[in-house]
């Protein structure tokens, strides 16, 4: 009897230590929990959800009202001050490139080139030359009916076509500025935003490769019928489209100018007239502002266009981001309340003493709260928020940190993912057989993607 008093005394003396102890991941778990019941469930808008889960932890780590509401503001300016100009930009561009018939050139060019037998790696170049400055939703919907224009007239699978292409998209948006989730996560994170594209791209081609042309012929077996009204749209005569050159250059013009500069301020001198100028022009909004103005003569006003048509697509790109910047701003509101609680260094304490890799971590968060969520932006932002702390490790790259993000952000989309629906609804296939090829290709570029970046991080 003796015994077992102690023992029960020391149960009721531990089990608060361990609550103490546990409280904050406790509450980062609950309030993660919440808000996939509140987007999922209860089908509230992202950013309304995102404001309400904010208060809930600030609230629950004993912060005043004034607090939250300050670490809000903070949180959500500090991600907005870029991202406005970012994406606001980047919309416009893809807006140009799509409506001037650049997608559509760029895409004939490729096909012409690589031939039938390679026609899926023509459009998988397709893909990652237009989605670098174009929205993945936007992008899928201007280069799906011509994927379907090319397998009506080729006689070859829909889906051995079209995976590659889609595939390109998907990486691009989940590991390359311009996109919002890595041009936000790079500014959380501090980390260059040329190092970041460069890497990127080093972990993207080898992702797409397998996703796409690698693992579309699997699929030639499944048979796509599209709808009768997502077929033939957006299709201009040729008399209409922009060389093949000013398609390409234009829709790489932030590439371009961002390693440009990259790589010229690497040998001038700082002493120079000329490397304020050079260093400027790499820097992601003004690389933007030059890119959509090039884009504006190039794309409108060299092509006889009048300049109020031209400035009256940009009012419409421009409202289609309105609720993504909602969201995202949402997103750096959590990430702010997190640090302002405490939260975030704890759980980067806790986090590094578990003796895995960072990266994995920010992979593996990011792939959990894709799978609940459905989001890669939503993901990805808020796994960044999570694990920011770990980023101020010594070895720890901020830019692989970025990417291992992105990658897991992409991770086994399914039912909750508005992707997988429009893949579904455009290809008109079963959802088991959405699951066969959309959810696979996904987790394959998640897969490859941070066992790429594993291995650039024994070089940097």
């Amino acid at each position: 009897m003796l015994s077992l008093r102690y023992v029960t005394k020391g149960i009721y003396f531990i089990f608060p230590v361990i609550w103490f102890v546990m409280m904050p991941l406790i509450i980062v778990f609950t309030g993660v929990v919440i808000l996939l019941i509140l987007i999922t469930i209860a089908k509230i808008n992202a950013f309304i959800s995102f404001t309400l889960v904010c208060i809930y932890v600030g609230v629950m780590m004993g912060l005043p009202i004034e607090t939250i509401v300050e670490a809000i503001k903070k949180g959500m300016g500090d991600t907005l001050g870029l991202l406005v100009l970012i994406l606001g930009f980047g919309s416009m561009l893809g807006k140009l490139v799509a409506d001037s018939g650049a997608a559509q050139k760029i895409t004939q060019t490729l096909i012409a080139t690589f031939g039938l037998k390679k026609i899926h790696w023509a459009l998988m170049l397709t893909g990652f030359i237009v989605g670098i400055p174009m929205f993945y939703s936007v992008g899928f919907v201007i280069l799906v009916p011509i994927v379907f224009t090319v397998a009506a007239s080729t006689g070859l699978p829909l889906i051995f076509v079209g995976l590659p292409m889609l595939a390109s998209l998907s990486v691009t948006h989940g590991y390359l500025p311009p996109h919002p989730a890595p041009t936000a996560i790079a500014g959380m994170f501090g980390a260059s935003m040329g190092k970041t594209i460069f890497y990127g791209f080093l972990v993207a081609i080898p992702a797409i490769i397998i996703a796409g042309p690698v693992l579309s012929p699997r699929f030639k077996k499944i048979k796509a019928t599209p709808l009768k009204e997502f077929t033939g749209q957006n299709i201009l005569d040729e008399k209409e489209l922009p060389s093949t050159l000013i398609s390409i250059i234009t829709a790489l013009m932030p590439v371009i100018l961002i390693g440009f500069s990259g790589l010229f301020t690497k040998v001038i001198n700082e002493d120079t007239i000329f490397y304020p100028f050079i260093k400027g022009i790499g820097d992601p909004v003004i690389a933007m502002l030059l890119s959509v103005l090039f884009a504006i003569y190039t794309l409108g006003i060299r092509r006889g266009k009048r300049m109020k048509v031209v400035m009256d697509g940009m009012v419409q790109a421009i409202s289609s981001i309105a609720m993504i910047l909602l969201i995202l701003a949402g997103a750096g509101g959590l990430k702010e309340v997190l640090v302002a609680s405490g939260i975030s260094d704890y759980l980067g304490r806790l986090l590094s003493q578990s003796g895995m890799s960072p990266l994995i971590l920010a992979w593996l968060i990011a792939a959990v709260i894709r799978v609940s969520v459905g989001s890669a932006t939503v993901a990805g932002m808020t796994a960044a928020g999570i694990v920011l702390p770990l980023a101020s490790n010594p070895g720890v790259s901020p830019e692989l940190m970025v990417l291992a993000i992105g990658s897991g952000s992409l991770m086994l989309s399914h039912v909750n993912d508005g992707g997988f629906w429009m893949f579904k609804e455009y290809f008109n296939i079963s959802v088991k057989e959405t699951f066969f090829t959309w959810t696979v290709m996904e987790t394959t570029i998640s897969i490859v993607g941070i066992l790429v970046i594993l291995l650039l991080n024994n070089f940097i």
